[in-house]
């Protein structure tokens, strides 16, 4: 995947979770800003070649979310923010389905900053 798609999914979800949460759907709309840090992270790490994580993600055959949280780290410390915000979206927001829509908007002004992340990758 070119960064450049790579950019253009990130922005497609965030732009639905956007949409979804303003509808009230707050479970969907976590799941959606969730997923976006996720499709952000896996290809910023093979981009960057952090090894030591693509070389557990290859021997363990999957991404698990403790090598997503430290493909996040390696990446910068930005970023493992942005996930720690989007995993607790996962969690909380459409696991539990136990946040409200302002706290679910809180949480999503972090995850809007993969954009910036992204483009300043292709850069």
């Amino acid at each position: 995947m070119s960064n450049v798609n790579l950019l253009s999914a990130s922005d497609v979800l965030i732009k639905e979770a956007d949409e979804l949460l303003e509808k009230g759907d707050t479970a969907q709309a976590s799941e959606k800003y969730y997923k976006a840090a996720e499709e952000a992270i896996k290809p910023i790490t093979k981009t960057l070649n952090i090894q030591d994580v693509l070389q557990k993600v290859k021997s363990l055959g999957r991404w698990s979310s403790t090598l997503l949280f430290e493909g996040a780290m390696s990446i910068s410390p930005e970023m493992y923010s942005i996930w720690s915000d989007a995993w607790y979206l996962h969690i909380y927001g459409f696991h539990e389905m136990k946040l409200t829509y302002n706290e679910v908007k809180s949480s999503s002004h972090n995850i809007h900053k993969i954009i910036k992340i992204l483009s300043d990758l292709i850069k």
